[in-house]
């Protein structure tokens, strides 16, 4: 393939050039409305395959794909953030509708059991620019020190090395080979003196290993209750998940001590990228508090930052201050936003509840809300403040050496 070829979705060989031509599903489209007929169904989603399938760039070994969910962020961002520096009202009505629109496609792509890069591009394209923004209208103003730019970058880089971090395996459970598979539903079939007792062995035998050093709160599985070996099996996976695991619908794995999927990283929340997140999110809010409270002394000199956000009179005087008051707020909504994340993972970690827990046992009515709600605890793992952060902070670790007696 040249620089300027790619194999379609369609197995075909195409070229660049050629993208509106032979575009079967957009022509009917186009015929339908213009006739004002309606579209079949499924019509508008082979219409966006196609336009995603033939949205690429020239490259070496051919044309590489372009994820759709990047472009949104790198170009409407930095023109509805210009457009509200333009007036105070601009600014009001697109810093608060940015959050409707955002949760908006949210719910969209959750309901859909959708991947999507567009909340980890916009992310990191809005730390990008908030820095560069910082670096070239309020930096040059003389107000800021270079020893504070300096320790602004630095934490931006911790923070994202942690994101990197974070960014690795959660803890992915291995997916067995076709011929390791147990077939699981044959046990149900055959009858329960031989086969299903084996099946009951090895399921105690994997759910009684300790997650952590944590010997308790396992589902146990015993010959008496049959039924409970749905509790532990993974039917997608098909291998039976050690105690506190889970299945994400949106990655397709089995993930050790499963939290939640993050949209924000693209990936799971698990053991072994827990730490990493909850590093990321606390150098994030450091750096951020502290970009908005240099910023706000510059602009905004003589207040405090907590006044001079919600009252600074020359804000508006000039272009580069209302772009920087702009960018001020916007990092402070999602700064917020953060904030109340960070707050949720912390007092889950204090009760050493995931939030995949709380949500089953709010669906089963098993756990009690503290806090105003803002906590759920199930009761199962906890054991007081001081060793469920001992527990948190050993995930990841690797398990204790077992004895020969555990084994059998």
């Amino acid at each position: 393939l040249c620089c300027c070829e790619y194999v379609d979705r369609r197995g075909r060989r195409n070229h660049l050039a050629a993208c509106c031509c032979d575009c079967e599903e957009l022509d009917d489209g186009c015929d339908r409305w213009l006739a004002c007929k309606s579209l079949p169904p499924g019509a508008l989603e082979s219409i966006a395959d196609t336009v995603a399938d033939r949205l690429r760039v020239p490259w070496f070994s051919g044309a590489v794909r372009i994820n759709v969910s990047l472009v949104p962020p790198l170009v409407l961002l930095p023109v509805f953030l210009h457009v509200a520096a333009l007036h105070f009202l601009l600014g009001l009505i697109i810093l608060t509708s940015l959050p409707v629109v955002v949760l908006w496609y949210y719910y969209l792509t959750h309901r859909r059991k959708e991947r999507t890069l567009f909340f980890l591009s916009l992310g990191l394209f809005s730390l990008g620019y908030m820095y560069y923004v910082f670096l070239r209208e309020v930096v040059p103003r003389g107000h800021v020190e270079h020893s504070q730019v300096v320790a602004l970058t630095c934490g931006l880089i911790l923070m994202l090395a942690a994101l990197t971090r974070a960014k690795k395996d959660p803890g992915y459970l291995p997916i067995p080979a076709d011929d390791e598979k147990p077939s699981h539903q044959g046990l149900h079939n055959k009858s329960g003196r031989g086969s299903l007792s084996g099946l009951h062995g090895i399921s105690g035998a994997a759910s009684s290993r300790a997650v952590n050093g944590e010997a308790k709160g396992y589902c146990r599985m015993s010959a008496e209750q049959p039924e409970g070996v749905k509790k532990d099996w993974c039917t997608k996976c098909q291998l039976v998940r050690p105690a506190r695991a889970g299945h994400c619908r949106l990655c397709g794995r089995c993930v050790r001590r499963l939290d939640h999927h993050c949209v924000w990283i693209n990936s799971c929340v698990g053991e072994q990228n827990h730490q990493a997140f909850i590093l990321a999110l606390s150098f994030f809010m450091l750096t951020s508090v502290y970009g908005i409270t240099l910023t706000l002394h510059t602009i905004c000199r003589g207040r405090t930052p907590f006044v001079a956000l919600f009252y600074c009179p020359g804000a508006y005087s000039d272009y580069s201050s209302a772009l920087s008051f702009t960018c001020v707020w916007y990092c402070a909504i999602v700064t917020a936003g953060m904030g109340y994340i960070l707050l949720i993972q912390l007092l889950n970690i204090s009760y050493n509840v995931t939030e995949r827990e709380a949500r089953l046992a709010l669906r089963d009515n098993t756990g009690r809300r503290l806090l105003g709600g803002l906590v759920i605890d199930t009761g199962q793992y906890n054991r007081g403040l001081l060793c469920n952060w001992g527990h948190f902070l050993s995930l990841g670790s690797s398990p204790p050496q077992r004895s020969a007696e555990d084994i059998v």
